[in-house]
């Protein structure tokens, strides 16, 4: 039987088991639309904006591991996507996102809504199509999913023009698909893995920095296993944390730019480190210069080639899936039956938990004005540390990240390498479609939270209880700090004066508003908030204006020349 493409397209999204397309309809993906109004296994969800649909895709497949999936129309609902995409690029998440074109022979002409999607985009994604031939429509759309879900995951593109949306053509779903330019490798090589064990039985000052690598390949109870067995201390990336339990005596916290003082200390001063599904990314290990000053070997663990010895050169490569490798280097591990230097272990514990002794997170918990740290650590007790988090960019990204313990993956969703104003509300839309039962808290800002805020309406449609927990300084925080410690006070532009009544505005899109301006506050509203099992809760903050998030590595330095609150 010969469908149209724009039935090829809806049936290649049963065919994968697609649950939620986030979209908003358009002229070129008109037929599309049609076609999934006449069926319910692919359900819809109308967005605002198209930026919105991407980071809900986005945001839905970081919690669940799964494949998100985005609709746009031709023109500016692709260009508005393209946000979305590049934030995706960035932080390695799997998604398919299918825009509408121009009909072929229009194609390049300047028609009504016309832009070269696949040129824009093709900077900020894993692969993308554009599909000319109705005949090529279903095998592309396969090879869609299968190269944005393996390897190193990542978002792909399928341009769809009109006209082939109504071509007619046999429908063909592939259950497999082969790449013949497209084979990544899985299996860690084994003569690289002894090195390493080798390596990490020498070590008297052993260190493992893990990232968001071991989240993606579901690497987190491997990585407990390799850890545990060893007695090491470890680390995790922003993108990294859950992958690790937070809580336990081996987690060190997040390290980097505003990582804690033990984390740092210990990976500038480690003398073999194991680093897994991580890339040395700038905001980790400050300047690249420094970080060489230290003496260490290094293992790096990635299943993308082009991530090792990119920024910093390693000495045991090993290209493969981190769950997998971490496997194997368990097994050879075990199977040594060595177990490593223990005094230097114990003297390298020694001093780790005399740097933790800093207590570098601590802050002013006296203060008659909410503390942002103070919110945070009161939303992990209310949600006994079980919610998944979303955030926006900035300051209260940094103290969510601080001070909620993430103890499982995949429940901290946050824009990391991009660092999109925005993400957080529309990203706790794809988390809570996927998961309506769960606690989906949007930690955001001021600033932040007015760049997508339109949501709340798509939030309002399709019933997202969502709490929305507003960190309110009237500033764009880490701006403002940036420009205390480094312009000579010139607050140049950063400064919110002209903000709505976050209140008043919650209840026209017809949820419920808290405004909360007493610490002695903090925790009953919290808990009032969740309590409303079935409404979305906007809670703004009223907090300290002068907070700054510490530790901090200034731009250009090293790990260990952190500026502490201390120090000030």
């Amino acid at each position: 039987m010969e469908l149209t493409g724009a039935e090829i397209t809806v049936r290649c999204l049963q065919e994968e088991g697609v649950e939620f397309a986030f979209g908003y309809p358009g002229g070129a993906v008109l037929y599309i639309y049609d076609e999934i109004f006449k069926q319910d296994k692919v359900k819809h969800v109308l967005v605002r904006h198209e930026q919105a649909a991407v980071h809900a895709a986005d945001g839905y497949a970081r919690a669940t591991g799964r494949v998100g999936v985005a609709l746009v129309t031709s023109g500016p609902g692709a260009t508005n996507a393209v946000t979305g995409i590049a934030t995706a690029y960035m932080d390695s998440i799997p998604m398919v996102i299918i825009s509408g074109q121009v009909p072929t022979p229009a194609i390049g002409l300047d028609a009504f809504q016309e832009v070269d999607t696949v040129g824009i985009t093709r900077p900020c994604v894993k692969h993308n199509f554009l599909v000319k031939d109705i005949k090529d429509l279903a095998v592309t759309i396969k090879k869609a999913f299968h190269i944005a879900a393996t390897g190193r995951p990542g978002p792909v593109l399928v341009d769809i023009p009109k006209d082939v949306t109504t071509h007619k053509a046999p429908f063909d779903y592939p259950k497999r698909i082969t790449l013949r330019s497209y084979n990544p490798v899985t299996k860690g090589h084994p003569m690289q893995i002894k090195k390493a064990v080798k390596l990490l039985l020498s070590a008297k000052r052993p260190f493992v920095y893990t990232g968001g690598g071991v989240i993606l390949s579901e690497a987190s109870n491997q990585l407990a296993k390799l850890v545990k067995q060893l007695g090491v201390p470890c680390t995790s990336t922003l993108m990294g944390l859950g992958g690790y339990p937070e809580t336990d005596r081996l987690h060190l916290g997040m390290l980097g730019m505003h990582g804690t003082y033990e984390a740092n200390m210990a990976m500038q001063h480690c003398d073999v480190l194991l680093a897994v599904g991580a890339r040395f990314d700038d905001r980790v290990i400050g300047n690249p210069a420094h970080f060489n000053q230290e003496k260490r070997q290094i293992i790096h663990i990635d299943i993308d080639p082009s991530s090792i010895s990119k920024r910093v050169k390693v000495d045991v490569p090993i290209v493969g899936d981190v769950g997998q490798v971490l496997e194997e280097l368990t097994k050879q591990l075990q199977a040594s039956k060595e177990r490593g230097d223990q005094h230097a272990l114990k003297t390298w514990w020694t001093q780790i938990e005399l740097w933790r002794s800093k207590n570098c997170l601590n802050y002013d918990r006296s203060s008659k004005i909410i503390k942002p740290q103070f919110v945070i650590e009161k939303l992990y007790e209310v949600t006994k540390g079980d919610a998944y988090v979303t955030s926006d960019v900035g300051q209260h990204q940094m103290w969510a990240a601080q001070y909620y313990k993430f103890d499982k993956p995949r429940r901290w969703i946050n824009s990391g390498g991009l660092g999109t104003m925005g993400f957080g509300l529309p990203a706790a839309m794809g988390v809570k479609m996927a998961f309506p039962k769960a606690n989906v808290a949007c930690v955001t800002g001021e600033a932040s939270i007015q760049m997508c805020i339109q949501e709340l309406s798509t939030c309002k449609q399709y019933h997202l209880p969502i709490k929305v927990i507003t960190l309110n300084n009237r500033y764009m925080g880490m701006v403002r700090q940036w420009q205390q410690f480094f312009h000579g006070n010139r607050y140049s532009e950063s400064y919110m004066d002209a903000l709505p009544d976050f209140v008043k505005l919650a209840e026209a899109y017809g949820h419920v508003g808290m405004r909360i301006e007493k610490p002695s506050d903090v925790e009953g509203a919290l808990k009032e908030a969740f309590k409303l099992k079935d409404k979305l809760v906007f809670m703004d903050f009223l907090t300290d204006q002068t907070e700054n998030v510490f530790p901090m590595v200034p731009g250009g330095k090293g790990l260990s020349e952190m500026i502490l609150a201390e120090d000030l």
